[in-house]
């Protein structure tokens, strides 16, 4: 499968993409994405704009992609901080994965306002910051969290569902799709999105074992 192509790529978007296109390595995307204001609607509802976590050692072994940034990580500038990445950093300890051999990332930089799932043209507006990323980290693996994420590595007609279970070749990289962990969180530690999405992580472990 070829490399994802974002929707609806407006001229908002196409200043994204180049501007990130320029940015030589992480510090300079970081420092680039960090005033955006290609989204007027949360440029002006946001506190900081998320731009991401690179690994803490070494290339990216996986990346964790999810939607877009929630309250807690809108007030300290850090992907998944809040109940949700609590929750992920469990489930990635219990897979044998490692927090600190990934990339941290989120399709959508800026929370939306009430955490509303991302607009179609705010996905495409922020695909470059996301695009350019991967290539600079190069990460091997993907791990596309949650169905706003799985549609933008597998197409606007994926059914999380239908896509779990392996992985898929897109541009080069394993992508596997899974549950979102606020999705675990809504149905409890009993529901059938926590558990998934632990068997998930525990397939990509095993695909990343040596």
């Amino acid at each position: 499968m070829a490399a994802p192509r974002p929707p609806r790529f407006d001229a908002a978007a196409e200043e994204v993409a180049r501007t990130a296109a320029a940015a030589a390595d992480w510090p300079a995307l970081a420092a680039a994405a960090t005033p955006c204001v290609a989204c007027p609607e949360l440029a002006a509802t946001r506190q900081h704009v998320v731009v991401g976590d690179p690994p803490r050692r070494g290339r990216a072994r996986f990346a964790l992609v999810g939607e877009a940034p929630g309250a807690t990580e809108d007030d300290t500038g850090r992907p998944f901080v809040g109940k949700s990445g609590q929750l992920l950093d469990l489930l990635l300890a219990e897979a044998g994965l490692d927090r600190a051999d990934a990339a941290v990332l989120n399709i959508v930089k800026c929370r939306p306002p009430g955490n509303r799932t991302p607009r179609t043209p705010e996905v495409a507006r922020c695909s470059g910051w996301l695009r350019r990323q991967l290539e600079l980290l190069d990460p091997p693996v993907v791990v596309a969290l949650g169905l706003s994420s799985a549609k933008w590595f597998l197409g606007p007609r994926t059914k999380l569902a239908e896509a779990r279970g392996r992985p898929h070749d897109v541009g080069g990289r394993a992508v596997w799709a899974t549950y979102h962990p606020s999705a675990a969180i809504r149905f409890g530690p009993a529901g059938a999105p926590r558990a998934g999405l632990l068997e998930d992580l525990t397939s990509v472990a095993r695909s990343l074992a040596p």
